[in-house]
């Protein structure tokens, strides 16, 4: 009889600077292993799929591994489990609490050439994982306001300075010539402030037979590259399900909606109306 598998839990804490702190419970380890992160779709196949933390003694059956903000971890999903490299041995590891209240409202440095966030969550499966962003530049969705005839967002600018020609673009996936620019409004000073109105109107105005999820850009000055518009700096790993927004009438028989991907990106999704079903 295979003898049972004791679960392996791990409380996660996170400070203000993003330093990610471990504490797992769990039967005596070998003296060498280790807390290791792996990321999906990587490991084992490229450099960089992987990372490992060094286990320390906390107090009686508990053990610490620090992740410091400055290790560099690829945007994507990392898995975590323990590894013991003697004996090959890995087994995942279940989320316990998670203290991520320091990760609320980060503001790091506008002129910073890149921004990097990263946020334990429980998978579908009851396994903690982290999720990872590293944008460079980076523009942070804040308050999203839905009117009646569009939405208007307020955000803050990283790692660009935003200069004459400045815009948003929806752009639809898939239709290069479906793009609609609209004008960007930039807060006095070196805040990185910005803030942008999207009428519903323009991005309506082909066929919506299906659904359409329209991305939003932000396009630094004329001729720059877009950076795409996200909310990243908190605590909320998965955005899609947890902010909801009111349904508006974009054009006869079509609703828009503004949204939130599963990897926090902002968007405006259009669907056809109940007078098209």
């Amino acid at each position: 009889m295979t003898p049972a598998i004791a679960t392996v839990r791990a409380d996660c804490a996170a400070d203000p600077a993003g330093t990610l702190t471990f504490d797992l419970t769990a039967p005596a380890f070998a003296p060498t292993s280790v807390l290791l992160l792996r990321r999906r779709g990587a490991a084992g196949r490229r450099p960089g799929g992987t990372v490992r933390i060094p286990l320390g003694g906390s107090g009686p059956g508990r053990l610490r591994a620090v992740l410091p903000a400055s290790t560099e971890l690829a945007e994507g999903r990392w898995d975590a489990y323990v590894e013991d490299p003697g004996s090959g041995t890995v087994q995942a590891v279940e989320p316990g609490l998670r203290d991520l209240r320091a990760l609320v409202d980060r503001s790091p440095d506008t002129t910073a050439a890149s921004v990097s966030a990263r946020v334990p969550y429980p998978t579908a499966d009851g396994r903690l994982a982290l999720r990872c962003w590293v944008r460079a530049p980076h523009a942070e969705a804040g308050a999203v306001v839905v009117g009646p005839a569009g939405m208007t967002v307020k955000g803050t600018l990283y790692g660009v300075a935003a200069g004459e020609g400045a815009a948003v673009e929806a752009r639809l996936p898939g239709d290069p010539a479906r793009v609609h620019p609209f004008p960007l409004t930039l807060a006095d000073g070196s805040s990185g402030g910005f803030a942008f109105t999207l009428p519903y109107g323009p991005t309506a105005a082909g066929p919506v037979r299906e659904t359409q999820l329209w991305q939003l850009w932000l396009v630094p000055a004329a001729g720059a590259a877009g950076v795409r518009i996200s909310r990243i700096l908190d605590d909320v790993w998965s955005r899609r399900q947890s902010f909801v927004y009111p349904a508006r009438a974009a054009a006869p028989g079509v609703l828009a909606t503004p949204c939130y991907t599963a990897d926090n990106d902002l968007c405006l999704r259009l669907e056809p109306g109940p007078a098209d079903r």
